[in-house]
């Protein structure tokens, strides 16, 4: 059951944060979604709060793979989605390894996950509306195609507020 937001409520998810050294995917999402871009920093969800109910299972299966390698995603050209109300970066490819980790993660809690499409929301239908005029603009940016990712973010959110992140697991191999 989900409660809706600002009810008391408390969610978890597990996230992979964009580390974004040109700023292009921020600048958008401050200029277009100052909402969302002020409850969190651009990401791509890995399992949302459904599929880590049993988080002390979660976090144990994230620590084994911590030291798997860093996760690459590989991205398309933006789309609008929800009506047009939404725009979002999504993955061009099959992303396997994205999968992979998602199984690893929810392995003995759900070993067939659903399918999710990793991808980077640059501005979120529940706080924002484009219109064609705002997604020429975003057109217009330089996006990056690849994004490698060296951590999975545990982040937490009350009752509608900012997301906090709780803890980190690195993904990047140990350097000696």
């Amino acid at each position: 059951m989900t409660i809706p937001l600002g009810q008391n409520s408390t969610r978890r998810q597990l996230t992979l944060f964009v580390s974004d050294d040109s700023g292009a995917i921020e600048k958008i999402r401050q200029q277009f979604n100052p909402i969302q871009h002020k409850l969190i920093s651009a990401h791509v969800t890995l399992c949302r709060e459904d599929e880590i109910v049993q988080i002390d299972r979660v976090i144990k299966n994230t620590e084994l793979i911590k030291s798997a390698g860093p996760l690459k995603i590989t991205f398309n050209k933006v789309e609008r989605f929800e009506g047009g109300k939404g725009v979002w970066l999504p993955s061009s490819t099959e992303n396997k390894q994205f999968h992979e980790l998602r199984r690893e993660i929810l392995k003995g809690l759900n070993d067939t996950p659903r399918h999710h499409q990793p991808h980077l929301t640059l501005m979120h239908p529940r706080n924002s509306s484009c219109t064609d005029k705002i997604f020429d603009q975003i057109r217009a940016f330089e996006l990056p195609t690849e994004i490698l990712f060296e951590k999975i973010s545990l982040v937490e959110q009350h009752d509608g507020g900012p997301w906090m992140t709780i803890n980190e697991y690195r993904i990047a191999p140990i350097e000696s």
